[in-house]
């Protein structure tokens, strides 16, 4: 008998395609029983920085990645089962279409028996949809599956062709009629932060009131498929590498890319861990090391050019010899200039030399690690933005499963400028938290070149 294994109400939220609802969906339902006093855990599936915000929302508790090369499948089964042993749901979102990318959300759904809950826009179907739900749910042979929803319909007359174009009626969990009143805006990088919107909690409710009409809603925790939780292996001690220092955290609406468990792998190090907001006009804290976190400074050129007492402090801090981490967007502001989509040149912070330019189109997508010391820590990639700089990289991020040779013009530049140390890879700290301390330590640092 397995002690210490557990069971509890849990689903994987898939669809077709991006954009179909998944979060809209999943958020809905994780604050459908909370409001009713239930303890409900959510996860993203693959990297992703800004679901969570809403997930987190709806929830009331952090929300971690879920992936099985990124965070790793130890990682991810020590996560479902601690968040099972106190939930009494557990939700997991996925990530573009249930088959896209590798691995997939649907190499998640079956690796940890994840039911699949399908939500798909149908919003210009009709017998289409039966079709595209009996694919999704028979493309792999054995997928753990709990249904299908329907996302944007037109009318109750549209939901019954919807309804009766399934071959298997009992796979039918309802239908979500469109509607400007619960949805969640986007933008270049994907949904606006929920921290963005004043009526956010709003939007959640509206939802969860739609969705209490459906078969789904209407659910109770023990009708929702079970699933039982093995506990994963025990994680490996960390060494208190970062003991006695303190790391200062740009955190606000320029510099929000920051996954809980990064913080999580930062105070496990030894760290003591403070926050500032530069667009509120906070004052850099007095600190050992900085980080500078991926976000949207482009959308704050303006506030950030015109914080010359950052600029300066950030400098003094760098030229006595203290490291800072600069990463996707955090590297964006250290630049002398960023260009805006519209073509407005703000001046930046002049750390590094050259300029950004943000760009219409992506300029970087997909998982990456690096080698720090011999480790390789592991991350990803997401950015529309391009540099221009003189410096030589010092090395760079390598592709999954790719050669040296594709990986080095592949892999984003990793730049060293004195004690600043920029890329446009988003790293998992928890990947390898040895690897983790040299960005925040004095010593100098060792990268691979792809």
């Amino acid at each position: 008998m397995d002690a210490v294994a557990v069971t509890t109400a849990a689903v994987l939220v898939a669809a077709p395609a991006s954009g179909q609802g998944k979060t809209t969906v999943a958020a809905a339902l994780a604050r459908l029983h909370a409001r009713q006093g239930r303890t409900v855990r959510a996860f993203k599936c693959g990297p992703d920085f800004l679901d969570p915000h809403w997930l987190a929302l709806a929830t009331g508790a952090p929300v971690h990645s879920l992936d099985l090369w990124m965070t790793g499948e130890a990682d991810c089964r020590r996560r479902l089962h601690a968040a099972a042993a106190t939930a009494d749901l557990v939700i997991v979102e996925g990530v573009m279409g249930l088959f896209d990318g590798d691995p997939s959300a649907a190499d998640l759904a079956e690796r940890f028996g994840l039911p699949v809950l399908a939500v798909i826009d149908a919003q210009a179907m009709a017998g289409t949809f039966g079709a595209l739900a009996f694919g999704l749910q028979n493309f792999r042979p054995g997928l753990p599956w709990a249904g299908v929803l329907a996302n944007r319909v037109g009318s109750d007359r549209h939901a019954g062709m919807l309804q009766d174009a399934l071959r298997e009626p009992d796979q039918w969990l309802g239908a979500l009629q469109r509607g400007p009143g619960f949805a969640l805006p986007e933008r270049h990088l994907g949904l606006v932060d929920s921290g963005e919107l004043g009526d956010a909690m709003q939007r959640l409710d509206a939802a969860a009131d739609a969705l209490a009409a459906t078969p789904l809603g209407q659910r109770t925790i023990a009708q929702l498929p079970q699933v039982h939780f093995a506990a994963g292996p025990t994680a490996a001690a960390i060494k208190p590498l970062l003991a006695g220092r303190t790391i200062a955290i740009a955190r606000d609406a320029a510099f929000s890319f920051i996954y809980p468990a990064n913080l999580d792998t930062l105070r496990l190090l030894g760290a003591r861990l403070v926050f500032f907001s530069p667009l509120a006009g906070d004052a850099l804290p007095a600190c050992d090391a900085v980080w500078l976190p991926g976000g949207y400074p482009e959308l704050h050129a303006a506030t950030l050019a015109n914080r010359d007492d950052m600029r300066d402090a950030l400098g003094a801090h760098a030229a006595a010899g203290k490291p800072v981490w600069a990463e996707c967007g955090g590297m964006m502001a250290l630049f002398d200039e960023l260009v805006t989509k519209d073509g407005e040149v703000q001046p930046m912070w002049s750390l590094l030399p050259g300029r950004v330019t943000m760009q219409k189109r992506l300029a970087g997508l997909g998982p990456q690690q690096l080698a720090i010391a011999g480790d390789a820590l592991r991350g990803h990639t997401f950015h529309y933005s391009t540099c221009d700089t003189p410096l030589a990289p010092a090395g760079r991020t390598a592709r999954p499963g790719v050669d040296a040779a594709v990986g080095a013009r592949a892999g984003e530049a990793f730049y060293v400028h004195g004690s600043v140390r920029a890329s446009y890879f988003h790293a998992w700290f928890a990947s390898n938290p040895e690897a983790t301390a040299h960005l925040f330590d004095r010593h100098p640092i060792e990268v691979a070149h792809g």
